[in-house]
């Protein structure tokens, strides 16, 4: 394919710096209409010809005004003449492997061509063999992925997983409250907080910048490590510093004023900062925050033909043009090399946001939580989840 320039969507998209929230809010949702197009998921039927069904998480690709159309894929679609049916049925990686894993294990159609699995649950498909390697010959724009998204633990030579966007966690917090900002556990933890923080019900960000500021590398942390971040945790609970643990509803709490300070991911810290003129602000941690990504893969049961159909649409994505649209909406880490200086060409603020495209420095301060085996996976998480009340 051809290098491609920033769409006229996208450029509307950054100009008017349309809330995505307020988009779906008003447009009655577009995981609706793509639920009701696929009568709830991809269909056990197999993919049709020159179809890709592409199962992601809510808000996590570039939609118009209206809320109904994705111009990426829209223009995708014009250039290849390969349909794709996009749903929004990611909530929870437990959640979506639960409703596929037996089909899986069956070798049947899942309903999906293309899924979205975070790092630890994209390790697990690999090693349970639910993927399939690519074609590097369809996929040629995956060199343009970042030198430190390049070599996981859990695909070291990135053969069945590209990374769609990358996470990172942090503090987040009201500027009202805290004026200081909050760059520490200390911070957090100070008394006009007390009450009112939120932490991330995703184990490995909440426990991770924990074990950050406990001096422990992610690349290595043992069990004994892990349980002391866990009992720290629990007594942070246990003394009614922190309110809740939670998913995406912390920003809920935030714009309420229920919460005041949080551990968050910046994507939502960059929403809620741009859409209250300042009132939120977001950093990484002092002592380190937390990088992971959500991952493009194939499925096992995926045929050959909408294989070749798919990786030409992770192709695409790799494209810096089609990567900068994509990161104009979404606001969470591009992993794709070039994009920021497309981004520059229309709006070199937005290029330089440390949400977006993180500086070597800010990478340098991040760190990726280690693969666990399935027996520490079941173990710890069931210390985290006891910790946190589930």
């Amino acid at each position: 394919m051809a290098k491609k320039s920033l769409s006229p969507e996208a450029r509307s998209i950054i100009n008017s710096k349309v809330s995505r929230r307020a988009v779906l809010a008003g447009a009655g949702a577009v995981a609706g209409a793509s639920a009701l197009a696929a009568c709830g998921s991809g269909g056990s039927s197999g993919s049709a010809k020159n179809t890709v069904r592409w199962g992601n998480w809510p808000l996590y690709l570039d939609v118009d005004d209206s809320g109904k159309n994705y111009p990426t894929l829209q223009a995708f679609t014009k250039e290849t003449s390969i349909d794709v049916k996009y749903f929004e049925d990611y909530n929870d990686n437990d959640e979506f492997f639960g409703k596929v894993q037996a089909q899986l294990k069956l070798k049947k159609d899942i309903g999906y061509d293309l899924v979205c699995p975070t790092d630890w649950m994209a390790a697990r498909w690999i090693r349970l063999g639910y993927t399939q390697k690519f074609d590097s010959a369809n996929i040629p724009n995956k060199s343009n992925i970042l030198d430190t998204l390049a070599s996981p633990s859990f695909d070291p030579k990135r053969e069945s997983s590209l990374t769609w966007q990358g996470i990172m966690g942090g503090f987040g917090w009201n500027t009202q409250k805290n004026p200081k900002g909050v760059r520490t556990l200390d911070d957090l933890f100070a008394p006009q907080n007390k009450g009112k923080i939120v932490v991330l019900s995703e184990m490995r960000d909440t426990i991770g910048i924990i074990l950050r500021s406990q001096g422990v590398s992610l690349a290595t942390v043992t069990e004994d490590q892990f349980m002391n971040a866990v009992d720290f945790l629990a007594k942070k609970i246990a003394d009614g510093w922190i309110r809740g643990v939670k998913g995406n509803e912390y920003a809920e709490d935030l714009t309420s004023g229920d919460a005041t300070a949080v551990i968050g991911w910046s994507g939502d810290m960059f929403i809620l900062k741009s859409e209250n003129e300042g009132k939120f602000d977001f950093a990484i941690p002092e002592s380190g925050g937390t990088i992971s990504g959500d991952n493009m893969m194939i499925p096992s049961t995926v045929t050959a033909e909408a294989k070749a159909n798919t990786e030409k649409l992770i192709n695409y994505y790799y494209d810096p043009a089609v990567a900068a649209e994509v990161a104009a909406y979404v606001n969470y880490v591009c992993p794709v090399k070039g994009a920021q200086a497309e981004m520059e060409k229309i709006d070199p603020k937005l290029a330089a946001s440390e949400f977006i495209f993180p500086s070597a420095k800010t990478m340098a301060n991040l760190s990726v939580f280690r693969a666990l085996t399935p027996a520490e996976e079941t173990k710890w998480t069931e210390a985290f989840q006891k910790a946190a009340g589930n």
